[in-house]
């Protein structure tokens, strides 16, 4: 009986496993997602010098304590990826671990140090557009957290078994992207007032 190669294993035409470019494909429609959301916040944002009193708001502690805490889950998907380099699906896994716990970590931030507070003091989504783009950006942003944990839970019993490790490159280049977004919604939203 012949071995079965996964398909997100083989190589394009082009030299790239098909997995790389299939994910380098997802985050290009991401880019544009969150570019024109951004981009249309920016437009809006110049015309409404009022939305700088909207933002003062926003808790600059709680954004910058979950800005520490993704460049540090973005190390530990580093360290993940190295170990998976190196053949140690244990390593990567415990890495991915920890990198999952980051993600919670930010979600519990976010939810009961900004979210909850901010609407209990009538910072809500129907306040205003500011607002409205407030929580948009923030929950789709959210949104990408908690579907890049839940990928690495779902990877996380074959990394161990050491199989498909190559696996452990593509969810940190997801989580890496995850990162850059928030890179820019922090000083967008916590520090542009």
């Amino acid at each position: 009986m012949v071995a079965h190669t996964p398909q997100a294993t083989m190589r394009t035409a082009m030299g790239i496993p098909a997995g790389r470019l299939a994910l380098w494909w997802v985050l290009a429609s991401e880019i544009v997602i969150f570019g024109g959301l951004l981009g249309v916040y920016l437009i809006l944002r110049v015309a409404n010098p009022s939305w700088g009193a909207e933002a003062i708001h926003t808790n600059f502690w709680a954004g910058f304590t979950n800005t520490i805490v993704l460049l540090s889950s973005s190390l530990s998907a580093v360290l993940a990826h190295a170990a998976a380099e190196k053949g140690n699906g244990k390593k990567a896994g415990n890495y991915l671990i920890l990198t999952i716990l980051g993600a919670v970590i930010f979600l519990i931030i976010k939810l009961g140090w900004e979210y909850i507070p901010e609407i209990n003091a009538g910072y809500h989504p129907l306040r205003n557009v500011y607002w409205s783009f407030y929580y948009l950006a923030t929950s789709l942003h959210g949104a990408h957290v908690v579907g890049g944990a839940i990928i690495m839970l779902i990877l996380l019993p074959a990394v161990r078994a050491n199989k498909n490790l190559q696996r452990v490159e593509y969810i940190g280049i997801y989580w890496h992207f995850v990162d850059a977004v928030w890179i820019f919604l922090f000083p967008l939203f916590y520090l542009a007032n």
